[in-house]
């Protein structure tokens, strides 16, 4: 199988579970009351700008996310949610390796902790694409050969970097999702408090953003952005 790159990842919401009512249900119970539409409009703004959390932990969604393995992890750290995770100890993988695309920022400038990324020139884009095919191809002809001479896969798999796609499963409630959407994108200036993460994953977030805060729950997109982009 011959090596190929990608530079993009891939989110997919595959199900849900919940919506607004169910968010406004879920604060009302406490008090035994129902509200209108326009009422429980109302009181999701106040739990939100008040920051009654509980209630929005009962929407649910799961994604399924295909991304180098560098990206997986980054996820997992977060602690928040269900994973399960392509595995290569079970199955043959697949020789689908990142490659940064050309607007993906090169050069680090200045220290940890208080550094920015600049593009790069073409001298840093040919020796950033010259490293990763040379690497991965030598990775993924060393993965090859162990297959092919019988040895597990599970062992075999030690010789492939973190540059590799795989892809999981991610279950997460709205409460986490926006914990997660507010450290993993850098909403500019707007944001309470600004985070700084990697490229790749913020590519990630801001799928997961327009599929669940934009395309499924408006409102709470939109409290999310009016209170600096901060969590629950």
């Amino acid at each position: 199988m011959s090596v190929t790159y990608r530079s993009d990842v891939t989110v997919e919401l595959v199900d849900h579970m919940g919506d607004l009512q169910r968010i406004a249900a879920a604060a009302r119970v406490s008090t035994g009351t129902t509200g209108t539409d326009t009422e429980n409009a109302g009181l999701i703004r106040y739990l939100y700008n008040n920051r009654h959390a509980s209630p929005f932990e009962h929407v649910v969604f799961t994604f399924r996310v295909e991304a180098p393995i560098f990206v997986t992890r980054e996820m997992l750290r977060h602690r928040v949610g269900s994973f399960n995770e392509e595995s290569g100890r079970y199955s043959i993988l697949k020789p689908v390796f990142y490659m940064p695309a050309a607007d993906r920022p090169l050069v680090q400038v200045g220290k940890v902790g208080h550094y920015e990324f600049e593009p790069g020139t073409a001298e840093h884009r040919a020796v950033v694409e010259a490293g990763h095919h040379r690497a991965y191809s030598a990775a993924w002809a060393s993965y090859e050969r162990m297959i092919e001479a019988g040895i597990a896969r599970e062992v075999a798999r030690n010789v492939l970097p973190v540059g590799i796609y795989s892809s999981l499963y991610w279950t997460v409630n709205l409460r986490s999702l926006l914990n997660f959407l507010s450290l993993r994108v850098d909403w500019g200036d707007e944001a309470a408090n600004r985070s700084h993460p990697t490229h790749e994953i913020q590519e990630v977030a801001r799928r997961a953003f327009e599929l669940a805060l934009v395309g499924r729950l408006c409102q709470v997109g939109e409290l999310f952005r009016d209170n600096g982009y901060r969590p629950l």
